[in-house]
Order: structure tokens, then sequence, then C-alpha cells
């Protein structure tokens, strides 16, 4: 919409959000194909109508949101759960896990993917630190979250969305910053058939 210059309410976005953001996701995705061969995992705690809900977020070494699952824990029995979706959405084990000391991630692994290089160095697992800042932006602005299925509908859209137009800015020069940014939007309007 910005791209057109329209301008509309939050209540219209969050319609179109619920009609088309599915169907668009899973487009992007069927066309991006699979990410990065190092998944990088972390959990972050959301309040959903006054309950503490767990945020699992699993970034590739290029920062790119490869899958993102709310549930009410953070066990192994969870990172299981969360492991299996991961799985079944890239079809393939990664090379390397890197996460946080939690022990959740470790027997989960053990369990699902004993093959795979697990590292939890410290500062290792900066890249899904710093994933989290969009998720905390977006769940200011929007007020929080009104339920579990909301936010997990949300960022799985979300995530695959912003994946498409997160070029890097600080990373290149303006020329290329404008040929990936006009890529982007030549995609995002194959994708909505605009």
């Amino acid at each position: 919409m910005t791209e057109r210059g329209i301008t509309v309410s939050y209540e219209t976005i969050r319609q179109w959000r619920r009609k088309f953001g599915v169907e668009y996701a899973r487009k992007l995705r069927r066309r991006g194909g699979r990410l990065g061969n190092t998944w990088c995992l972390d959990e972050l705690f959301v309040t959903i109508q006054g309950q503490r809900q767990y945020l699992w977020r699993a970034v590739d070494q290029d920062g790119d949101v490869t899958d993102i699952l709310v549930q009410p824990r953070r066990d192994q029995r969870a990172a299981e759960r969360f492991f299996r979706k991961l799985l079944k959405g890239q079809e393939r084990e990664p090379r390397r896990l890197v996460t946080d000391k939690l022990r959740s991630y470790e027997a989960a692994r053990r369990t699902l993917m004993a093959s795979v290089v697990h590292d939890t160095e410290r500062y290792a697992n900066n890249r899904a630190e710093v994933s989290h800042e969009p998720v905390r932006q977006r769940e200011r602005q929007m007020r929080g979250f009104k339920s579990v299925a909301q936010a997990q509908r949300f960022w799985s859209v979300h995530g695959v969305i912003q994946n498409l137009f997160r070029v890097g800015r600080h990373l290149l020069r303006s020329v290329n910053h404008r040929l990936l940014r006009s890529r982007s939007f030549l995609v995002w309007q194959e994708v909505t058939c605009v």
C-alpha cells in the first residue's frame, strides 16, 4: 500500500493480512526454497492475556526467519515440537545448530537430530538474539496480542514477508540496495498477482 501511496487504517491492514497473508506467505516460501544450513534458535517470552508464552524462533546464518512457533512451555517436549516443525518445513537437517545454553535444546537435538553439530558458545547465538528486535517493536505497536493463535498467524506470515524485504541496507552501496529493493517489489507483485 505504501508503494502506491495509499493510506489506510490499521483495521484494514489487519483484515487484509488475515484474509490474504497466509496465501502470500505460502507462495513466497515456495519461491524462496530452502534457507541456509546453519540454524540459530532462540526463544523469548511474550505475555498474551496475562499468560506467559514462549515465541520460539529459528533464523539461518543470513538472518532470514526459518520458522516460528508460539508455545506455553520451554521444556524438552516443546523443543522437540519446534524441531519437528522446522524439519518438516525445511525437509532436511541443518549442518550446524546454534543455541543458547538452555538444556531443552540439547535433549531435543539428541532425540531428533543426533548427527547435527550443536554450538552453544558465548555470543554465537547473537544472530537469533538480534532477530527478536522486530518482534518487540511490532508487539509494542500492536499493544500486545489478543490470543496465541493470533500471534502464531501473524508471526508466521510476517517472518516470511520480512525475509523478502530485508536486504541488509548497511552492507550495500545505494545502487545495489535500490536494485535489490526493486527486485523484492517485483517478487511481491508476482506473488500478489497485481
